[in-house]
Formats: C-alpha cells, sequence, structure tokens
C-alpha cells in the first residue's frame, strides 16, 4: 500500500502558523490525489483539504482562507499551511491518498499516525 508519513504539528497559540508535511515514495506520486483530514477524539475524521494531479483543490468550509494545501512532486510532498489557527483547529491530522470512483472520492486504506496539532487559546 501507498505509504504516507506526517509531520510538522506541535503547539501554537491561536492566530499563529504551521505546516504540515505529507511525505510519500511511491513512484507515480505525480498522480495522486492526495487529501488532508483531521479528527478529534470522539468524532469522526472529516476532510479538511484535498488536492489533486492537476493542483485542483478544495477545502472543507472551516479553513477556507486560512489553510492551504499545496504539493511539490519532485520533492513527492504534499503540504497543508495553516495559518490564523483558532482552537477548533486542534485535532489530529492525517494524510491520505483519494481515488474517484465515478460517483465518489475514495479514501485510501492505509491510514499513518497522524500528526497532533494544539491550537491554545
Amino acid at each position: 500500500q501507498v505509504q504516507l508519513v506526517e509531520s510538522g504539528g506541535g503547539l501554537v497559540q491561536a492566530g499563529g502558523s504551521l505546516r504540515l508535511s505529507c511525505a510519500a515514495s511511491r513512484s507515480g506520486f505525480s498522480i495522486l490525489t492526495v487529501g488532508w483530514y483531521r479528527q478529534i477524539p470522539g468524532k469522526q475524521r472529516e476532510l479538511v483539504a484535498r488536492i489533486t494531479s492537476g493542483s485542483s483543490t478544495n477545502y472543507a468550509d472551516s479553513v477556507k482562507g486560512r489553510f492551504t494545501i499545496s504539493r511539490d512532486n519532485a520533492k513527492k510532498t504534499v503540504y497543508l499551511q495553516m495559518n490564523s489557527l483558532k482552537p477548533e483547529d486542534t485535532a489530529v491530522y492525517y494524510c491520505n491518498t483519494n481515488q474517484w470512483t465515478g460517483t465518489t472520492w475514495r479514501t485510501g486504506d492505509y491510514w499513518g499516525q497522524g500528526t497532533q496539532v494544539t491550537v491554545s487559546s
């Protein structure tokens, strides 16, 4: 399966910034669609942002204007730049591949350990 490793989380104060990285080693990374997700204990994992091979992007309404997803295919890495962080952004953040089935997006079967983001008030 695809191997993805998340990093870059940490503790920041409200209004601060973090940049998360999602690194892969597989050949053909440039054609993959990758999504960033987050999960708060007791709640379902939710999609935060997605970027396609053509760099088309989608964002959750809660992060639009604050988060930016990007990719560097030479480095086989997808980034999530998070600005103007709020306490409600506190979560474990994960990345995973997305595949279009023709009717919906399917998330890859493998989930890594994620990276913890904590935003204090």
